[in-house]
């Protein structure tokens, strides 16, 4: 459990100790973003529409899944799209970096590995992510840009920001750094496109659920079991994870017995951190065997886990990019309607379940759905107040069509 897990998600005696720097830490990132806005700062863009991913709050909220899923959306529409990232944990010394599937997430990064590996689209990294989105343009066929966790590098300018929290932990103590969890005051949320609730969603937000009940043999990926099949005996669950716990969460909720084995995010694993004492079978995120299929044993598995997303809100991104593209003169290769139903999630009540073993509730065209202006129930948490996702932020850029207006630079 890191520092912030134990105090930024609680009102305790540290968090209120270090509220004053929070207040300077929130009120700094207002100004940044206000500068950015009146044209102080200059954002570029890149000659594509760019869509951000994103969160307002430390550690991981699901948005490497949900980037995954709107590529695949995005190809279906009939687009080419590309990814850019920051490269977090990439030791490489030049930058921008293009990323394969083969590439060493050692001088990448291991999450820009992993996409490359599930959406097989062109990918860039770098600290400067207008400098990879340049690259990604200028070198591939892509006509939009997804960019993976870029919300605070305003430098970048949008077209589409998406912000995902995380369903159940929620916004923490409300807070900014230190005191709390937040990169940028609750507020940031009302000026996004888009808020995604990962796991569950309250307000306006709308639902994604991750799904996964297979695991894959690390040393020989044609070999592949249920999760179900592992009941039979304990397992060593393995998650070096912004959050650990919806790993652990997603395993036990297959009725698995764990051994739980928690890592910072981004953890550079060694063969030595995986010795355990019991000879057990070991389950890990996609985002760890990427780092440990080079010395990986015969009982080492993969749970790999897919983004499912509330079929309204891909229809009303579709619109929103489409109009956007219009007006950038970006154009799509034809498909027919019957492409994107095919993506549609067919789901029942029944197996309408999230990692916590909860069943959403509600209905936005899908059984068991919970839709975007449905009250979810859940921990207590914060409601989002303003206007609903989805709908333009009027302070945006005129002619600006679906601009987020400033973009910004690294965090």
């Amino acid at each position: 459990m890191t520092w912030l897990d134990r105090n930024g998600y609680s009102l305790n005696l540290t968090a209120v100790l270090l509220w004053p720097l929070s207040l300077l830490f929130g009120a700094a990132v207002r100004v940044r973003r206000r500068l950015y806005r009146i044209g102080f700062f200059k954002s570029e863009a890149v000659g594509a529409p760019v869509i951000i991913v994103g969160n307002i709050s430390v550690g991981g909220t699901g948005k490497t899944p949900l980037t995954a899923r709107l590529v695949e959306l995005l190809r279906e529409a009939g687009y080419k799209p590309g990814v850019v990232s920051r490269g977090y944990g990439g030791s490489s010394e030049e930058w921008p970096r293009h990323v394969t599937a083969d590439s060493d997430p050692g001088e990448v990064g291991d999450e820009p590995v992993l996409l490359a590996q599930r959406c097989r689209c062109p990918i860039v990294v770098g600290p400067d992510r207008v400098a990879a989105a340049k690259a990604l343009f200028a070198r591939y066929d892509c006509n939009v840009i997804v960019s993976d966790d870029g919300l605070q590098h305003y430098r970048l300018q949008r077209d589409i920001e998406i912000a995902v929290v995380d369903g159940f932990r929620r916004l923490g103590n409300g807070a900014c750094l230190p005191a709390g969890p937040l990169r940028e005051p609750p507020s940031r949320l009302r000026e996004v496109d888009f808020v995604i609730g990962n796991g569950a969603a309250r307000g306006h937000e709308y639902l994604m659920s991750l799904r996964g009940d297979t695991a894959i043999n690390l040393v020989d990926p044609c070999i592949t079991a249920t999760l179900a099949s592992f009941r039979r005996s304990t397992v060593h669950a393995v998650a070096g994870i912004g959050d650990p716990g919806r790993f652990f969460d997603h395993l036990r909720h297959a009725r698995l017995r764990l051994i739980k084995h928690p890592f910072p995010d981004h953890h550079p694993f060694h063969p030595e951190d995986l010795r355990f004492p019991q000879d057990l079978p070991v389950l890990m995120t996609e985002k760890d065997a990427i780092k440990c299929r080079g010395f990986a044993s015969e009982n080492w598995w993969v749970a790999p886990v897919s983004a499912q997303l509330d079929p309204e809100f891909e229809e009303q991104l579709l619109r929103r990019l489409a109009t956007i593209a219009m007006s950038k003169g970006i154009q799509r290769d034809h498909v027919g309607r019957r492409a994107v139903e095919r993506s549609k999630p067919d789901v029942s009540p029944s197996s309408e379940v999230n990692a916590h073993g909860q069943k959403a509730v509600g209905h936005s065209g899908l059984p068991g759905e919970q839709g975007p202006a449905d009250l979810r129930s859940g921990p207590a948490g914060t409601d989002l107040p303003g206007k609903p996702a989805g709908l333009s932020d009027s302070r945006r850029h005129p002619g600006d069509a679906g601009s987020g207006g400033a973009a910004t630079d690294g965090r």
